[in-house]
């Protein structure tokens, strides 16, 4: 209750109003008291505005909050609505806001649109579609939207109940001065020498290798075969290589073999699976 004077008046039980305005005080008991000091008189040009003491009814988010608050509250059956009842707490309160807040009002008055109009079509008879199915219930729609604003309206409540920055924590922080000239730990002398001798471990790691290429004449290595087999009736396969010399000698003397056979100087040769190849020279010499 608030008037032009600002002050908030209470009477104590048992006490009455004298023809000049004071009360009788009792054990020295003020009236009201007006920012800390006591009053024992009413003041003379006391005025109450007629909005001056206002009831507040429970605020809504909107007209789906209004209606779902209605059935919850009454233990309604969300898919089975008693429209009748629920209208007539609808509408009764949209009366009371539109005495105050028109413009609010206005989109309370479309939900109760909305609920008259389902009323209505329930009243009347089923109408059945043209394969005898059984028509849909006028308040499917309504029980829809229900469903899902109370589904996220539980979810924002979970949200709203999360730790948040500036509500339920603060970010510590914490300015540590550090001066402008860095000061370096001592050094020990093990620790140089120790640095020094991993330095060298790396050193050894690192090899140099020259890579030279030699020239190899397939032309040459048939001579030399040529030359080995003369005077010799069978020559073990294996005894016309020199694996000291190297993969790549062995790779030049296998080339210079095939070719040989291929010119028909000489003839490679085995008795029987699994035995001991033999060369020999495809001719006589003189």
């Amino acid at each position: 209750m608030s008037g032009p004077t600002d002050a908030a008046l209470a009477i104590a039980p048992g006490e009455a109003l004298a023809p000049d305005g004071l009360v009788d005080i009792v054990d020295r008991v003020a009236l009201a008291r007006l920012y800390g000091e006591p009053l024992f008189a009413l003041p003379n040009d006391l005025y109450i505005p007629p909005d001056a003491l206002e009831v507040f009814l429970e605020a809504f988010e909107g007209p789906l909050d209004l209606l779902l608050y209605l059935i919850r509250k009454q233990n309604f059956n969300i898919l089975d609505i008693p429209m009748l009842s629920v209208t007539r707490q609808y509408l009764r309160y949209v009366d009371e806001i539109r005495s105050r807040n028109l413009e609010l009002a206005a989109e309370y008055l479309l939900m109760a649109a909305m609920l008259i109009e389902i009323k209505s079509r329930m009243l009347l008879p089923p109408k059945k579609s043209a394969d005898a199915l059984e028509a849909e219930d006028p308040r499917a729609e309504l029980v829809r939207r229900l469903l899902e604003y109370e589904q996220i309206k539980l979810s924002a409540a979970r949200l709203g109940q999360l730790p948040q920055h500036g509500r339920d924590f603060l970010k510590a922080q914490v300015h540590i001065e550090q001066s402008l000239q860095p000061r370096f730990p001592d050094l020990v002398p093990g620790e140089l020498q120790q640095a020094w001798q991993d330095i060298l471990k790396r050193a050894t790691l690192i090899q140099h290798h020259r890579i030279t290429r030699e020239e190899l004449s397939v032309r040459e290595y048939m001579s030399q075969i040529l030359k080995s087999l003369q005077g010799k009736r069978f020559v073990p396969f294996e005894d016309l290589f020199q694996p000291a010399r190297g993969s790549t000698v062995l790779v030049v003397t296998f080339i210079a073999l095939l070719e040989l056979a291929k010119e028909t100087l000489i003839e490679i040769t085995q008795a029987e699976a699994f035995a001991p190849i033999y060369v020999r020279l495809a001719y006589t010499p003189l």
